[in-house]
């Protein structure tokens, strides 16, 4: 075993300083790109949700990272009020808002749940009225 360690480091004696810094461009250049595709994408990504919670205002219709949808109420410096129903209202931490939603998002929302609602009524009046038909 002996034998095979001292030719290899025969073969590395020759040209030993050149190598040393050959050696380090393949990381200087995995980490040029791992910057480039993982950290600066992410480091716009903060700062682009920092500014959305810098501009977030009364009345805005926003989305928390919960996946709950509201309407701002008040707004503190470290917290936010989200109306999420009519008289509901729940205080969230303001980092946990995820997006800003366009006007009128929440309104639509509202008036497809109240559309499907009635649409099952009657579905379910139908099929009331079918089965009595049925029996008769």
């Amino acid at each position: 075993m002996e034998f095979f360690i001292s030719d290899a480091m025969a073969q590395g004696g020759a040209g030993g300083e050149g190598s040393g810094l050959m050696g380090f461009i393949p990381l200087i250049i995995i980490f040029v790109v791992f910057y480039w595709l993982l950290m600066r994408p992410q480091m716009k990504r903060a700062k682009e949700h920092r500014q959305m919670l810098g501009t977030l205002a009364k009345n805005d219709e926003v989305t928390t990272s919960g996946g709950i949808l509201g309407r701002v109420v008040k707004l503190d410096d470290n917290f936010v009020s989200l109306e999420i129903a009519d008289g509901v209202r729940v205080k969230v931490q303001r980092s946990a808002v995820a997006s800003l939603l366009p006007k009128g998002s929440i309104k639509n929302d509202q008036q497809k749940n109240k559309d499907d609602k009635q649409k099952n009524k009657d579905d379910q009046q139908k099929n009331k009225d079918d089965q009595q038909k049925k029996t008769d």
